[in-house]
């Protein structure tokens, strides 16, 4: 039976380590530079008065604040991969507990697939249980205004085989309409928001879908899961475990301009929600990663992912940034991180099967069979 509550302690340790082998950085490490400096906290922008905001966006609003006020800005040559949770560390723990984890600067679908493999990840630790991935793509505005136009006239032509309160609340909102439809389960006939991505949109898609398939991700194509209004974008998905949903993530590009007007960036974002044991003061622990792992080429960020939960489940200490593409960057990390060992693979590497293991003390380069690998590692750990 999956659990309703889940102690916080177990929570922020569990995330923690989901953020380390897959890649995000907790977003108090990222702040605490400007921790107690003279900035002044930025209030929420006037323009955020004309967004439809849902329970996730709001969350999602209040990490990009925290963003602003850090004056932290990715860009696609420092995108910046973080995970946040309401639980800190010296602090009674909330009864309601939100994780988050966030790709930012990448229009690239690796960072829908890292976030989706992250959350993947943890919710198996917490809930004891498959969760089953729901995906589907509302494309961006372009394809959104075409796919508003088809959904009011499939409500103006099917008015009398639906229910007066869908037809009205087309009228409304053609979005919000498509919703009630799924809901009082008339929607067999649905225009599918995928028949209608742009070039753009379609080729994200794809490359995300192709991604799960290389790494043997199980997943469902769901076209009756809508992100409504002027907040999400193109990638929208849910993880559900237990017949509800435990998750649920999308892109948000727009919605940091809003915050970051004169430098806005790609964005995506999932928020996992569970209740926890409130009042419990959790400690932190922090773990040193002996080895940092570097890659570069799809073919390496596809074994990447897989990697990460063999790793994670032998218990080797190990970070590495899959959603970082610049090799320079990914090394810059490691040496920040004081990690004994690199492990680094290119595409030629992926291709035979192989990693290779450089001590930074004795700057000795040993070539590793990816059969065994796990093993290995951990033996010198």
């Amino acid at each position: 039976m999956m659990r309703d509550v889940i102690p916080a302690e177990e929570l922020l340790r569990k995330t923690r380590a989901v953020g380390q082998y897959y890649g995000f950085t907790p977003l108090e490490t990222i702040t605490a530079k400007t921790r107690g400096g003279a900035r002044k906290s930025a209030a929420y922008p006037e323009t955020l008065a004309s967004l439809t905001l849902d329970p996730v966006a709001e969350t999602v609003t209040s990490f990009l604040r925290q963003l602003q006020n850090a004056a932290v800005t990715p860009t696609a040559r420092q995108p910046l991969f973080i995970w946040h949770t309401n639980i800190a560390p010296g602090r009674p723990a909330q009864k309601k507990a939100v994780i988050q984890f966030h790709a930012l600067g990448t229009d690239r679908a690796i960072a829908d697939a890292v976030i989706i493999h992250a959350l993947l990840a943890l919710s198996r630790d917490l809930f004891h249980e498959e969760p089953i991935i729901r995906i589907n793509s509302m494309g961006d505005k372009e394809t959104r205004v075409r796919y508003a136009r088809e959904l009011s006239t499939f409500f103006k032509k099917r008015a009398n085989l639906l229910p007066e309160e869908c037809v009205t609340c087309a009228k409304r909102d053609a979005f919000e309409a498509a919703e009630l439809a799924i809901a009082r389960e008339c929607a067999e006939d649905l225009p599918a928001p995928t028949e209608y991505l742009s070039d753009m949109s379609r080729k994200r898609f794809e490359d995300l879908l192709e991604y799960l398939e290389m790494t043997e991700t199980s997943y469902e194509l769901s076209r009756d899961l809508l992100s409504r209004g002027n907040v999400w974008s193109d990638t929208c998905f849910e993880l559900v475990a237990g017949g509800r949903r435990i998750a649920w993530g999308s892109r948000y590009n727009d919605l940091t301009r809003h915050f970051f007007p004169h430098a806005p960036f790609n964005a995506i974002g999932a928020v996992l929600q569970v209740a926890s044991n409130g009042g419990v003061t959790v400690k932190a622990a922090p773990a040193r990663a002996r080895f940092s792992f570097v890659h570069i080429g799809d073919e390496a960020k596809r074994l990447s992912i897989r990697l990460a939960e063999d790793f994670r489940r032998a218990h080797v200490p190990l970070a590495q940034d899959i959603g970082i593409e610049s090799l320079t960057e990914q090394l810059h990390l490691a040496e920040r991180r004081e990690s004994p060992y690199i492990l680094i693979m290119g595409r030629k590497e992926a291709l035979e099967g192989s990693a290779i293991l450089r001590n930074r003390q004795t700057q000795e380069n040993t070539v590793l069979p990816l059969s065994g690998l796990v093993e290995r590692l951990k033996a010198i750990s």
